[in-house]
């Protein structure tokens, strides 16, 4: 029988879950180096592109956000537009037309634009919302190539606009606990990873077209654990990667982009990061070990909530928040302090590098070097 069980000093694990939830709620309280909002002043946020995304997360999330609101809207389908305007009691001239999307640099409301289409798109869109003064949040994937990650980079900074990327992940406390492993290397430095991210896609529709995506399960799934590891390396990218695109078992569907894909990380201190990325099978699990402890995201490991994590300390118990109004008010806060976002478009570019290097090397069967 424990000391616990006899009503003695707290056993082990309660008391690790005491801590996790003490430092979660110092965490919070002042995420990234946020300053106290300043009552006077929110930031009015503009959705471009109504789908999924937005109405199921993003919408949601700004009924949250301290910084920042919803100010407007731009759509392609006017009827969308004008139910939007009645659930979030938007003003009627802050419902925008891809058409005429330049029409924001007119409208003091609306600060930042959160470009939320297919990821080929974001390049056009951002830069136009760039070019009419407006600062930018593109979610990921950034872009389908490098030149575009460039291109999106160079007209924000024309423009002296800030540029973010939707890495809401950097804001949720389970990956900012492996940050700060990764940094403070207590359990030493992780040199063993392992990720499985996928669902079972089984429709056509944009995810799967090439032009539209870039790619398959790799640009959409994979890119969370290319991410993920290059938090684990405490923001260091890999120097080479190997890939191997798995025999297709619905190749009729997936006849423009890979289904399943295996694909290792090296990075520069040896240490390395095997996985595999799929729309036919589900799994969500990232794992990574070091020389004096570890860390396993057994379940939800890049998911919204729901995040199940063991480590060799004890599980972690932290608080759930909501990453996308973390997010946003934190590149709020970076707009109005003029402070750099952690989420910027640099990250974004070397992540389409590294996805990129894992397709060539998928494509030719060799390790392929990474240049970011």
């Amino acid at each position: 029988m424990g000391i616990s069980e006899l009503g003695g000093c707290p056993s082990r694990r309660v008391f690790l879950r005491q801590v996790s939830f003490a430092a979660a709620a110092l965490a919070t309280k002042n995420l990234y180096g946020q300053t106290e909002p300043k009552q006077d002043r929110r930031l009015g946020v503009a959705l471009l592109g109504l789908g999924r995304y937005s109405s199921g997360q993003l919408g949601p999330a700004l009924r949250e956000t301290k910084r920042c609101y919803l100010a407007g809207v731009i759509t392609g389908h006017p009827e969308k537009g004008e139910q939007w305007a009645k659930d979030y009691n938007l003003k009627k001239q802050n419902i925008y037309h891809y058409d005429n999307l330049e029409k924001i640099a007119d409208n003091p409301d609306i600060d930042i634009v959160y470009v939320v289409t297919p990821p080929a798109l974001h390049p056009e869109y951002a830069i136009r919302a760039a070019k009419a003064g407006k600062h930018v949040i593109s979610e990921k994937p950034m872009a389908t190539s490098v030149a575009d990650c460039d291109k999106m980079i160079s007209a924000c900074k024309a423009a002296k606009v800030k540029l973010a990327i939707g890495y809401r992940l950097h804001y949720d406390l389970y990956h900012r606990e492996m940050m700060r492993h990764a940094r403070e290397r207590d359990f030493g430095p992780f040199m063993k990873m392992t990720g499985d991210r996928g669902f079972i896609f089984g429709q056509r529709a944009w995810r799967i077209d090439k032009k539209l995506a870039g790619g398959g399960p790799m640009m959409d799934l994979g890119i969370y654990i290319v991410h993920g590891a290059c938090m684990a390396e405490n923001g260091i990218a890999p120097i080479a990667v190997t890939g191997h695109e798995q025999p297709k078992a619905k190749p009729d569907l997936f006849n423009e982009v890979e289904e399943t894909i295996d694909f290792t990380m090296e990075f520069p201190n040896g240490a390395k990061c095997d996985a595999v990325t799929s729309f036919n099978h589900s799994a969500d699990r990232f794992r990574i070990e070091g020389a004096k402890g570890w860390m396993d995201f057994e379940q939800h490991a890049f998911t919204y909530r729901g995040i199940v994590c063991e480590t060799s300390a004890g599980p972690l118990n932290l608080p759930a928040i909501n990453q996308q109004a973390a997010h946003m008010d934190d590149f709020a806060d970076c707009v109005l302090t003029g402070r750099e976002t952690p989420v910027g478009g640099e990250l974004g570019r070397r992540d389409i590098q590294i996805i990129s290097a894992i397709y060539e090397a998928a494509r030719t069967g060799k390790r392929v070097q990474v240049t970011t």
